[in-house]
């Protein structure tokens, strides 16, 4: 399968013949040929071309909880897919394999932003996620998806870090129904040292979605022990979270597992996980979660006013539901903050790959 390059409008030329890309804070100059860190925006003929449009990294079926999505849609399945390439350098990726990757043959599957759309449909998907690597790098694709999704009622959901600069994140918010961002850690050194990035950019996409979008936003922060762990660090965050962007943005503080280049750090224990919960709470925020361990009253969504459990969860699978159909309380009608389609989806746990080339048969 040959590479396709879609033009794209986010770069300008510079003086010294090469052209930078202004995607994302990392602002790659490029001679004609080169490619961005990325690996997947290029400088061709003097233009900045996207080489991925229209190919993925494989389709599959996910519960909505896995993104994680805790307020959207419960219950329901979403189809996922990424491409290839990531504009940060996250020494502990967990999809390491297609973000790192620098070969365009994991890119099996090609599918229009209309047979995705056609495909989620027919599959029952009340969402498409772009997940596994970051939508920043292939926005101008993941934005025509979107569009697609729309057009047929279904929702468009970004899981992202968040590294993108401020006019592509404007006009690339303007086609996302929900997101969920990874605050990797609350240093400098953290982002510099272990993901060669910065953390401005991403509390600057945090506070954009909260003030000027209507996007449904949860964030992550995966725990890594001796490096973003410590409770003066989730003590700071928390408080930015409760300052900047309000008391009910749900926050997930999930479990690391040693991987890509962190192999000499155990996983997360779950006693700092529930420290991290309760700090949180302490600091206001009203619905903290954990993940990548098997807790269930970490899982669960409890009433902020009355402190009834308003959605159970084991694992991925919904245990409980006491909400209205307008997504409050039944108990004392306080409103639960999210994007709820009146009673749960039942999707539980399964995940599903998707060869897509059937529907292109079946729906072209």
């Amino acid at each position: 399968m040959e590479n396709k390059s879609f033009p794209t409008q986010y770069w300008h030329a510079l003086n010294d013949g090469r052209i930078r890309c202004d995607v994302c804070p990392r602002e790659c100059k490029l001679g004609i040929g080169k490619r961005g860190l990325c690996f997947v925006r290029a400088n061709e003929n003097n233009q900045i071309v996207l080489t991925t449009y229209g190919r993925s990294s494989g389709f599959c079926i996910d519960p909505i909880e896995k993104k994680p999505l805790n307020h959207f849609l419960p219950g329901t399945p979403v189809l996922s897919f990424g491409t290839a390439g990531c504009n940060l350098s996250c020494h502990f990726c967990q999809n390491w394999d297609i973000s790192k990757s620098r070969e365009f043959d994991i890119l099996a599957d090609e599918a229009s932003p209309q047979i995705i759309a056609k495909a989620a449909m027919e599959l029952g998907c009340q969402s498409v996620a772009f997940t596994y690597n970051d939508p920043t790098i292939f926005l101008e694709y993941a934005s025509d998806v979107a569009d697609a999704c729309h057009e047929l009622g279904i929702k468009a959901v970004s899981v992202t870090a968040g590294y993108i600069n401020a006019k592509p994140r404007e006009d690339f918010y303007k086609h996302i129904d929900a997101a969920n961002v990874d605050l990797k850690g609350f240093t400098d050194d953290f982002y510099k040292k272990i993901c060669v990035g910065e953390l401005a950019p991403v509390l600057e996409t945090l506070v954009y979605l909260k003030k000027f979008t209507s996007v449904w936003f949860e964030i992550t922060n995966l725990m890594i022990p001796g490096l973003n762990d410590s409770e003066k660090e989730i003590e700071e965050m928390t408080q930015w979270i409760a300052a900047n962007l309000g008391p009910s943005v749900p926050l997930h503080f999930t479990a690391f597992h040693p991987d890509y280049k962190i192999l000499d750090r155990p996983p997360t224990p779950a006693a700092t996980l529930a420290m991290a919960r309760n700090i949180a709470i302490k600091n206001g925020l009203r619905y903290v979660y954990t993940g990548n361990v098997h807790d269930k009253t970490g899982s669960s969504t409890y009433c902020h006013s009355c402190g009834q459990i308003l959605i159970g969860r084991d694992w991925y699978v919904l245990s409980d539901w006491n909400l209205t159909s307008q997504g409050c309380c039944n108990k004392c009608h306080t409103p639960l903050p999210g994007v709820f389609n009146g009673l749960p989806g039942d999707w539980g746990s399964k995940r599903l790959p998707v060869n897509l080339k059937n529907f292109q048969q079946l729906l072209v």
